[in-house]
């Protein structure tokens, strides 16, 4: 386990930025945080060696690419115990399609975000769910129509804002 970084208002910013934009240079991420590039640099290592800053990868447009089709999936498991979820959250894991696991409280036990070639693609991968018996209790999709807007940051600068 890394030693603790306590974050500052700086590396707050230098992450809104990369967030934004991987691909900046560390003179521009500087610039954008009013750092001298030197110190910058240092900051953004000690930030990827505490695990702050878990990659860097490329948003692709899917539908350039052609035909997709995204799912939420609200599953119910037939019991609760710790190795019931275990079991249910490994085998996710191990598809590919799945793309967002999350356990939440509530009338259900997780939100799925599945994203498939189509309806037939997301009916293998639920009934494949259900064949190896991870426990599913019950499920219910909700295949998106549209997505008016997705974004792929989040405002850190607002949530952090009582850093000194």
């Amino acid at each position: 386990m890394q030693p603790a970084y306590k974050l500052d208002r700086i590396d707050v910013k230098i992450l809104a930025v990369l967030q934004r934009n991987g691909r900046i240079t560390n003179v521009e991420l500087a610039e954008a945080v009013n750092l001298s590039p030197s110190p910058c640099l240092m900051r953004v290592k000690k930030l990827q060696k505490a695990g702050y800053i878990s990659g860097y990868s490329a948003q692709i447009d899917l539908a350039r690419l052609g035909s997709t089709m995204t799912v939420f999936t609200e599953f119910t498991l037939k019991n609760h115990r710790q190795i019931d979820f275990a079991r249910f959250q490994e085998a996710l894991e191990k598809i590919d399609s799945c793309v967002e696991c999350h356990l939440v409280s509530g009338g259900y036990d997780y939100l799925v975000k599945f994203v498939t070639s189509g309806i037939d693609d997301y009916q293998s991968i639920v009934e494949g769910l259900i064949d190896r018996d991870v426990g599913v209790d019950k499920y219910f999709s909700f295949v998106v129509l549209k997505t008016p807007f997705a974004r792929q940051h989040v405002d850190l600068t607002r949530l952090f804002s009582d850093l000194d």
